[in-house]
C-alpha cells in the first residue's frame, strides 16, 4: 500500500511540475546564461540538467525570495539560488523542501546578535556577521555577495547555498544535528559511524593545531559538519573522497548523485 501511495504521489508531483513548466517557465536563455556560470553544475549530464530545470521551476513557484535592505532581487539572482538549492534534491523529492516558504536575501553579510554562555556558564550578548543562516521552521537567509562569490570565484568546499539548504535537509527529522532522514536502503549505524569518526578526527586536528583537509568550521558541531561535507560533496568531491572516503560514500547514498572527481 505504501509503495502504491508513493507512486501516486510521485505521479502527481510530475504532473504538477509539468503544469508549472507550462505556466511559469524559466526562459531558456536566462536559464542557460545563469547556470552556465555556476561551476558546481558543470558536471551534470543532459538528463540531470533537464531535471534541475524542472525542480528550479517548481522551487521558484513555491518559494518566495525577498530582498532585505532595499535589495532588488532580479530574475537571474532567483535562478542562481534555485538551481544551486535544487542540486541537493536532484535525485530526492520536492518534499525534502517542505515546511517553509521564504528565502531572505541580504546585499552582503548580515549582522546577528545572540546570547552565548562563557566558560563559567554566564550568558553574554555576542554579535557576528553571517553569510547565511537556515531556521529550522523558518526561512533561509543568504548574503548575495557570498552567493555571487561562489558563482564567479569558485572555491573548493565553499558554497553558501549548498551549506544552508543542507541544514534544511538536516532539520527534516525535527532537529539540526547531522542526521537527516536517510533513504530506506541506508543504514543509520553505518551513517553514524562514518560521520562520527570523521567528525572526531577533524575536531582532534583542530584542537591540536594540525592543518585539517576540511574547513575547520565543520568542527563546530555535527550540524555544521553535515553542511560543510555537503559543500565538499558538491564542489570538491575529490577532496572529500580522499580524506573521508566513508563519509563520501554515505553522502553518495543519501544524495544519489555520484560526483566526478
Amino acid at each position: 500500500m505504501g509503495c502504491y501511495l508513493n507512486r501516486i504521489r510521485k505521479t502527481w508531483q510530475r504532473w504538477h511540475i509539468r503544469r508549472l513548466l507550462a505556466k511559469h517557465p524559466i526562459p531558456q536563455p536566462l536559464w542557460h546564461e545563469v547556470t552556465g556560470r555556476i561551476t558546481t553544475l558543470q558536471h551534470l549530464d543532459t538528463h540531470e540538467r533537464v531535471r534541475l530545470h524542472e525542480l528550479a521551476t517548481w522551487f521558484l513557484a513555491n518559494k518566495v525570495i525577498n530582498g532585505a535592505h532595499d535589495l532588488e532581487v532580479t530574475p537571474a539572482m532567483k535562478v542562481a539560488i534555485a538551481a544551486q538549492a535544487c542540486l541537493l534534491i536532484l535525485n530526492l523529492d520536492v518534499s525534502y523542501f517542505d515546511g517553509w516558504s521564504e528565502i531572505i536575501l541580504y546585499p552582503s553579510a548580515f549582522r546577528v546578535q545572540r546570547n552565548q554562555p562563557d566558560a563559567f556558564g554566564l550568558v553574554h550578548p555576542e554579535a557576528s556577521n553571517l553569510s547565511g543562516e537556515a531556521w529550522l521552521h523558518g526561512p533561509v537567509i543568504l548574503s548575495w555577495d557570498d552567493v555571487a562569490r561562489d558563482i564567479f570565484n569558485h572555491q573548493a568546499g565553499h558554497n553558501v547555498v549548498v551549506h544552508e539548504f543542507a541544514h534544511k535537509l538536516d532539520g527534516l527529522n525535527g532537529a539540526m544535528n547531522g542526521m537527516p532522514p536517510l533513504r530506506g536502503s541506508m543504514h543509520r549505524e553505518r551513517w553514524t559511524t562514518a560521520l562520527a569518526h570523521a567528525y572526531d578526527a577533524l575536531c582532534h586536528e583542530v584542537a591540536t593545531g594540525k592543518q585539517p583537509m576540511l574547513n575547520p568550521y565543520a568542527a563546530t558541531n555535527p550540524a555544521e559538519f553535515f553542511a560543510v561535507i555537503s559543500e565538499y560533496f558538491f564542489t570538491a568531491p575529490q577532496v572529500l573522497q580522499s580524506c573521508c572516503p566513508d563519509v563520501h560514500h554515505q553522502l553518495a547514498l543519501f544524495y544519489l548523485l555520484p560526483t566526478k572527481a
